[in-house]
């Protein structure tokens, strides 16, 4: 018998009415003749009113005890579940994520996922029983309970197929699978059938909201596909499988944004080796994660030095950056709140030449100045003024005429 997994978003499991339906769809999936296990993330904003609750009641908010608070919302939501399966007949069990055996490290609020164990859950399938697992969390060697970080829910789901040999995994959400832009920007932006795991991976790094980065990695790692589904209208969506090498590829599948970096430069560093080295063993030293990063050619002896970093580690960054800049006799760090990345992706980027000139081509037309540059064999990203941003992306989704194209199979 197949197994699937299915994981069930904030929205898929809003109220009463959706988780109500979400039952109806697992039982479904069971009268089909598959075993599912199910992962639930917390009913709609729970998550984010139990931190907004945790900062009313103090401005000291412990790792351990905030995971140990926010936790709670998708035990809510594995228990609701699990009701609404008994109530059509289908025995359950609902499972917290130490119960169905997530080992992870010990960094609260941001664990990463050691081992997954999943006895118990083997055993509910063999009983016939639905297993419905609390996304987002896990329990570290230490025995503290710990939580996995935004998109935790996806990352479970993927690490829990992996580990039972799942068959597939399915990711319900609000939308119907991955497009080629976000269709808040560009509402011709068209539902891709299948992208591979390489073009997902770019497509989440550079601002695509569908799949969170950690658990395409997951499931690029362990083989696992993933199917991106509405728990809203229930219609197929987006395969993510292996990049099959016998199909053609479209040049370029998708254009995304991303608002949530910004801009710091270090201008008139002494240009002599280990300055660099410096900056960024102190930015990796304080977990900051640097994306793109430019140094402009030496003129009399000095050169600028700027790079990107995530909006919500920018005060680390930049007392880093304040703290190095006489020490190594830089001019000042200035930082620009006001970029935004745009990027194309496609794995047929790698045969086919003069996407680079185009993209230029088309931003260049538009006025709109490219700041930063960042490639890699799939994609191409430019920073640019954050106002400029969903512009460019309807501008490039345009010149790579991917309103028109029809859809890979």
């Amino acid at each position: 018998m197949a197994l699937v997994v299915q994981k069930y978003g904030g929205t898929s499991v809003a109220d009463a009415e959706r988780i109500r339906a979400v039952a109806d769809h697992v039982a479904r999936t069971r009268r089909g003749g598959e075993d599912v296990v199910v992962v639930v993330s917390a009913m709609g904003k729970t998550t984010d009113g139990l931190i907004r609750l945790a900062e009313d009641v103090s401005a000291v908010q412990p790792g351990r005890e905030l995971d140990m608070l926010l936790t709670a919302g998708e035990r809510i939501s594995m228990a609701l579940v699990c009701m609404a399966l008994a109530e059509l007949g289908v025995a359950a069990a609902s499972f917290t994520g130490s119960q169905a055996g997530i080992i992870t490290d010990e960094v609260h609020t941001k664990a990463k996922i050691l081992e997954v164990r999943g006895d118990r859950l083997r055993e509910a399938l063999a009983r016939g029983v639905v297993p419905v697992v609390a996304g987002f969390q896990g329990v570290s060697a230490a025995r503290d309970v710990t939580t996995l970080g935004r998109g935790g829910s996806d990352t479970t789901a993927v690490a829990l197929a992996a580990a039972l040999a799942a068959d597939r995994c399915e990711i319900y959400t609000d939308v119907t699978g991955v497009f080629t832009a976000d269709p808040r920007i560009v509402p011709r932006a068209r539902r891709l059938p299948r992208v591979s795991f390489e073009e997902m991976l770019e497509i989440s790094a550079t601002g695509g909201r569908v799949l969170i980065l950690r658990s395409v990695e997951f499931a690029r790692n362990h083989h696992v596909p993933l199917e991106v589904r509405s728990s809203f209208t229930w219609e197929p969506g987006t395969w993510v499988l292996e990049e099959d090498p016998t199909m053609e590829q479209a040049t370029v599948s998708a254009v995304t944004s991303d608002t949530s970096e910004v801009k710091l430069t270090i201008t008139g560093v002494p240009d002599r080796p280990g300055i660099a080295a410096s900056l960024f063993r102190a930015l990796a030293d304080a977990s900051v994660n640097v994306d793109m990063i430019v140094q402009n050619t030496s003129h009399d002896g000095t050169t600028d030095i700027s790079f990107t970093v995530p909006r919500t580690e920018r005060s680390v960054a930049v007392g880093i950056a304040e703290g190095l800049s006489p020490k190594i006799d830089a001019a000042a760090v200035l930082v620009d709140d006001g970029v935004a990345q745009v990027s194309v992706v496609g794995a047929g980027m790698k045969t086919n030449p003069g996407v680079t000139a185009t993209m230029f081509e088309a931003l260049a037309a538009a006025q709109i100045n490219i700041q930063m540059i960042s490639t890699s064999p799939i994609r191409i990203s430019c920073v640019v003024d954050a106002g400029s941003a969903d512009d460019a992306v309807r501008i490039l989704h345009q010149a790579f005429g991917l309103e028109g194209a029809a859809p890979r199979a």
